[in-house]
């Protein structure tokens, strides 16, 4: 009879195991320096190699060439010969007085503990060789078991090594955590699927079979880290007819996957938002007999590079095939609109294992994704705004792109919110003096007009007060409303730092022409860069607003009108709240926005 891959290609030695070089290496050297311990334990998903690392472990310490090199004195590396009979009886899994394998899901009890802490006591066949047990599922024995091997896991007797292999050592944590003061553990990693093709293009090349490339990679990919996995997927696809050579199509047919192009197809269907397409698709999945926990993972899978392929990267492991055809829907899909369908999918996993309607599941979850509202820009929302005074090219323009018709449609409703709302016009210029002089224009913060025109850039403030025409002092709706102007008629002069702590400051009254600003408490730097600037200030305000006299400044809270919180424990609600009410009032088209759109402050 043929022996399987699995067994057939099985490691012989710690330089052969695949990718677990660091416990290979670690347990090699131990041999090789005669530092052995009493007691391993090897972690790790199935099919990476546990099981074979404690074989090779037990043959490296009875190998009879590395035994008579010891006796001899002899360096070695510590490396099995894997020739000899004890080498050869241990590979092959066949009886041996030295090495003993106890599958502890079937033997998990107290009473198996005790009748291996028994044959512990008894000595190896000869003084140069070692009693190796093998506990394969660990993690299965009850807690009364790992009691009874405590005591023979803290003093063992001579030349006796346990090694315990399981792939849930957070339950040995549970059941019996001083059991792993007395073990050293080691953590194997989940095999990648490059590593997997690249073994499996070696043991099929031995074997004398053709393959492609992105069949080997479909086994990779639905092995899931495991090279066990791996093998004994490939000898499922060799059963399949002739043996000659591994194909996709071959792969597909035997382990029953869903071809990618129906994948492709689902794509489709989503970003033409053809909901009604949905069912007619998930059927012929259906016909097919597909186990739609596949379609679910495949789809993730799929969603996912296609993310990578919208952010500009390339995903890892995906055919020639679906790498192409992901690549010419680069632009169909917006990321966000994507991460929200991945969220669905992940939110649905607990449901669907329970459900007993499976095809329901899926169909609504795609018919959703179908019909899902594309994510728009807020900044391409409030582009939309004008007065009425659209250029049909700009018009043109906006809906032929998918993202700026969104944007347009949206428009509309800012639009007459700002409208409703407008803000306060700017004081009317009053002459100082009967000498000529040229008028200054008022500049209102913010215009509606200013949205559809974003590149017009804000006048410079000038030198000193003496240079701005007098005018009325203007009223603290007006300063309020044209604050976020001043802030940027100082960036525009250059002074970028005091800019920022304008910002950070706000109007809260005037009064005699002394424009009282209030900062938050804890940010008396940017008051003191205001006030150290306080001649630039007053004339960026003269010039933009209107004129005021002098500046105070005061924390928030410091005077009885500004405290308005004051006597009370603000909570997060408050503070998001009161955030959004000081950024509506320095910016009217977000005030209109945060009404229209229902907008929330994420971060205070």
């Amino acid at each position: 009879m043929t022996l399987a891959l699995a067994r057939k290609y099985r490691p012989t030695n710690f330089a052969s195991v695949a990718v677990q070089s660091h416990v290979a290496n670690t347990l090699k050297g131990a041999i090789a320096r005669d530092r052995v311990a009493h007691g391993y334990l090897l972690c790790g998903p199935r099919g990476t190699g546990k099981t074979t690392l404690a074989r090779v472990l037990a043959m490296a310490l009875n190998c009879e060439t590395l035994t008579a090199a010891r006796r001899d004195g002899t360096p070695t590396d510590g490396e099995p010969c894997g020739r000899c009979s004890s080498c050869q009886r241990i590979w092959s899994g066949s009886a041996s007085l030295d090495v003993v394998e106890i599958d502890a899901a079937s033997n998990r009890g107290v009473d198996d503990a005790r009748d291996l802490r028994e044959r512990a006591m008894y000595a190896p066949s000869a003084d140069e060789r070692y009693k190796v047990y093998i506990v394969d599922e660990a993690h299965m024995l009850t807690r009364e078991a790992w009691n009874a091997l405590l005591k023979v896991l803290e003093e063992p007797p001579p030349r006796v090594v346990f090694v315990f292999a399981t792939t849930d050592p957070q339950k040995i944590a549970q059941a019996a955590a001083p059991v792993l003061s007395r073990l050293q553990r080691f953590d194997l990693k989940r095999i990648a699927p490059a590593e997997i093709r690249e073994r499996l293009a070696h043991v099929l090349r031995q074997e004398g079979v053709s393959f492609e490339d992105d069949a080997l990679g479909m086994i990779a990919r639905a092995a899931d880290g495991g090279l066990r996995d791996a093998l004994s997927l490939t000898d499922q696809v060799l059963s399949l007819g002739d043996t000659s050579e591994v194909t996709s199509e071959r792969v597909r047919t035997a382990l029953g996957l869903v071809p990618e192009e129906e994948f492709v197809a689902l794509l489709d269907v989503i970003a033409e938002r053809r909901a009604a397409d949905v069912f007619t698709h998930v059927q012929a999945l259906a016909d097919g007999g597909v186990d739609f926990a596949q379609v679910l993972a495949g789809l993730a899978d799929v969603l996912r590079a296609m993310l990578a392929y919208t952010l500009g990267g390339t995903p890892p492991e995906i055919s020639e095939t679906l790498a192409h055809a992901l690549e010419a829907r680069r632009g169909r899909f917006a990321a966000p609109d994507l991460l929200r369908m991945l969220h669905a999918l992940l939110e649905l996993e607990p449901q669907y294992r329970k459900s007993g309607q499976p095809q329901l599941l899926l169909e609504s979850l795609l018919v959703r994704f179908a019909l899902l509202d594309r994510t728009v820009e807020l900044e391409d929302v409030l582009r939309g705004f004008d007065t009425g005074d659209d250029p049909p090219a700009r018009r043109a323009a906006r809906l032929d792109d998918p993202k700026g018709a969104s944007a347009y449609a949206a428009a509309p409703r800012l639009r007459d919110a700002v409208v409703r709302e407008p803000a306060p016009a700017p004081p009317a210029v009053a002459p100082a003096s009967s000498a000529p002089r040229a008028p200054v224009a008022p500049v209102p913060a913010r215009p509606v007009a200013a949205a559809s025109a974003p590149d017009a850039p804000a006048p410079p403030a000038p030198a000193s007060a003496r240079d701005v025409p007098a005018r009325a002092t203007p009223s603290i709706d007006a300063l309020r409303s044209g604050w976020s102007a001043v802030a940027d008629a100082m960036r525009q002069a250059g002074r970028g730092m005091v800019a920022e702590s304008v910002r950070r400051v706000r109007p809260h009254r005037i009064a005699d022409g002394v424009l009282t600003l209030v900062h938050d408490p804890g940010d008396d730097t940017f008051s003191t860069a205001v006030e150290n600037s306080r001649d630039a200030v007053l004339a960026a305000i003269a010039h933009v607003i209107g004129p005021v006299k002098a500046l105070r400044l005061e924390s928030e809270g410091s005077g009885a009108p500004a405290a308005s919180t004051a006597g009370r424990r603000l909570t997060t609600a408050d503070v998001k709240s009161e955030t959004i009410e000081r950024l509506a009032q320095q910016d009217p088209l977000l005030a209109a926005a945060v009404k229209v759109l229902d907008l929330e402050l994420l971060d205070s």
